[in-house]
């Protein structure tokens, strides 16, 4: 059985840490953190691997467009707002 998690059942994961966080019981809402750091740490090993399989295929674009210095919101800064939040009063 191979299934893989994609970015849909990544975003069925989200979806349920969401629900969790918003419940009155502190152990459903530490479940819903913890979910939240292991989609996290999958952000992560994408990433890792990305850059990985770029150094490993040493290819460089010469003709490549400019690329935009403007960072855009990532999984992990939109996980760490999330994580904030859920921790107001």
């Amino acid at each position: 059985m191979d299934e893989r998690l994609d970015e849909q059942k990544i975003e069925t994961l989200q979806s349920w840490a969401d629900g969790l966080l918003r419940d009155e019981r502190s152990e459903l809402r530490a479940a819903a953190k913890a979910i939240l750091l292991l989609i996290e740490e999958i952000e992560h090993l994408h990433v890792d691997l990305w850059h990985a399989r770029d150094e490993e295929s040493g290819e460089i674009v010469p003709d490549e467009p400019a690329v935009d210095d403007t960072p855009a919101p990532t999984l992990r800064e939109a996980l760490a707002r999330r994580l904030r939040a859920a921790r107001l009063p």
